[in-house]
């Protein structure tokens, strides 16, 4: 398996800051891979004889995941879990829920080891991980401690320095998004007469007051005013709406219900079997919009959402990314089958966004001071305060002039998507070549796969292929997202030995076996074996791309 190069480039300061400091944290945001990342850090460390490790998780399903990915990147290392259920840790790296392993019966089984990753990590402050991380370090005092977080900024304020002592990398929402591997948000801040009044709301323990924001937004106008606007911007995609309350959250979910629109209801307090069949129905379809409180901010997905409805204002900016990522995945045509998503769509009735501005976090371990006020300046084109890291103004769309030692704002003007498709081009492992002029269209070949994207009937299709098999149709949408998911399939699919051999194809003139099939280019000098390699490839499946394209009904799901 390959990495994007961005995510090389994570992997190689994760292991050069875990040689230098013996610990260190790593940032990147839901969609970036983190789980590769963190496997590949695993692995590399492991060279030239594995790792005594265990990766830490605090749910089941991340443990499950984690581990299935990790077999991916490092088939060569065993694996073994410790949960509720099993309680291994005979492989090279075991995969470990917190709240099994914190109980002193279970931690005294821990063997010593060399390195102790941490997903998650923004909850390495609780007892529970603090716990595992003493008695680990105990056993080794060389021990290394790797984090891997979407979201360093804890809610309580409390910074992560006591855990981590620097910061390795950070990627950003921006950069995703610009690379194709997020949808990018399209966010409307609509003022229903309450903006002013919310920005009065006092706060409790850091966060608002959300019974006192539930008195000024749930009342039925405003209820049945948040569904028209909805209805006016987003009233075919699949939703997710966050709350302030558990009450608040049942009006607006019977407010949707009224005007006809098929919505369900989640929160912390409803049974087990309650929240799944909530979720049940809205991941099959059944139901187009989930009204929640305070459930779904973090570790749930469902990619088809293309809209978030944000009823609430959040003091933390952590929280807020967790909201509005929730709409940002990008849609996989073998899961999602026929349904088209290149943006989300992100309605804020509140001042979340006003607040907060920019996709990116500041990073800081330290504690936050509970009274500190958050840096803020001013917008020199429409006079609006706005926080301090803010690069647009939200409110008039000005852009803030960034010093030179600052990294350039990530735009994502129509120039840079072209300049960022560039850039994913260049960096590929693979050439991806036009292999017929009469097509708009870009194809790559390895080894073991082989990618194709194409432009037709006004829309973007991206095709991945593999040795006897049929093609599969990857992604639907714009070009650097159909990029994106192609180029990813075959790194999944091909390894660093394969891609380096193919790159001396680019060197190499066709085979006398290749131009047999290729009896057009004889006599063409210029025609390289790895471009020999990919016209065959389009030629001899060029019948089942074809039909593939034609199968499913491919539509605007939304």
């Amino acid at each position: 398996m390959l990495l994007r190069p961005r995510q090389q480039e994570l992997v190689e300061r994760a292991v050069a800051a875990l040689h230098l400091h013996g610990n260190t944290l790593a940032v990147a945001p839901t969609g970036a891979g983190k789980t590769i990342m963190l496997s590949a850090i695993v692995g590399d460390l492991g060279k030239p004889a594995p790792l005594k490790a265990c990766v830490l998780a605090h749910r089941d399903e991340l443990t499950e995941q984690n581990e299935t990915k990790f077999r991916w990147v490092n088939p060569h290392l065993s694996t073994s879990v410790f949960d509720a259920s099993k309680k291994s840790w005979q492989g090279d790296t075991t995969f470990a829920m917190v709240q099994t392993l914190a109980r002193k019966k279970h931690l005294v089984t821990m063997p010593s080891l060399d390195l102790l990753v941490i997903d998650e990590a923004h909850h390495a402050r609780a007892k529970s991980y603090l716990r595992i991380v003493d008695h680990a370090q105990a056993l080794n005092p060389k021990l290394k401690l790797l984090g891997m977080t979407a979201t360093p900024n804890r809610g309580d304020k409390k910074g992560l320095h006591t855990v981590f002592t620097n910061v390795c990398d950070q990627m950003t929402l921006q950069e995703l998004i610009a690379s194709g591997h997020l949808v990018r948000p399209r966010t409307f801040v609509m003022d229903v007469g309450v903006q002013q009044k919310l920005k009065q709301v006092k706060k409790t323990a850091g966060d608002y007051d959300m019974e006192e924001v539930a008195q000024i937004m749930d009342t039925y106008p405003i209820n049945s005013a948040i569904v028209a606007h909805w209805q006016e911007k987003a009233g075919n995609r699949q939703t997710v709406v966050f709350c302030s309350t558990v009450a608040h959250a049942r009006h607006v979910c019977q407010a949707f219900q009224n005007q006809g629109f098929r919505a369900v209801l989640i929160h912390g307090q409803m049974a087990n079997q309650e929240r799944e069949e909530a979720l049940a129905a809205y991941i099959s379809g059944q139901a187009q919009v989930i009204v929640n409180v305070a459930v779904l901010t973090e570790g749930w997905d469902h990619p088809p959402t293309s809209c978030v409805v944000l009823l609430r204002p959040s003091s933390y900016q952590s929280t807020f990314l967790q909201m509005i990522g929730r709409g940002l995945r990008t849609l996989s045509q073998e899961s999602y089958p026929g349904l088209i998503k290149t943006d989300c769509i992100i309605l804020d009735f509140g001042t979340a966004t006003l607040a907060h501005g920019a996709l990116e976090q500041t990073v800081d371990l330290e504690d936050i001071p509970q009274d500190g006020k958050a840096p803020s300046k001013t917008c020199p084109h429409c006079q609006s305060t706005v926080p301090a890291q803010s690069r647009e103004c939200p409110l008039c769309g000005y852009a803030f002039l960034l010093s030179a030692n600052k990294d350039r704002r990530i735009s994502l003007s129509e120039e840079d998507f072209i300049l960022r498709e560039v850039h994913l081009l260049e960096q590929s492992p693979f050439q991806w070549i036009v292999p017929d002029t009469e097509q708009e269209a870009l194809m790559a070949s390895g080894f073991e796969a082989w990618g194709y994207v194409i432009h037709k009937e006004g829309q973007w299709y991206a095709l991945g292929g593999i040795p006897k098999a049929q093609p599969r149709l990857l992604a639907v949408g714009d070009k650097l997202t159909c990029l994106a998911a192609a180029n990813d399939w075959m790194n999944k699919r091909e390894s660093d030995s394969h891609a380096h051999k193919v790159r001396k194809w680019l060197a190499l003139p066709p085979t006398s076996n290749q131009l047999t099939y290729l009896p057009e280019h004889e006599g063409d000098y210029n025609l390289t074996r790895y471009q020999a390699s990919v016209l065959l490839q389009l030629k001899f499946n060029a019948h089942k791309i074809e039909k593939v394209l034609s199968q499913g009904g491919v539509h605007a799901g939304f």
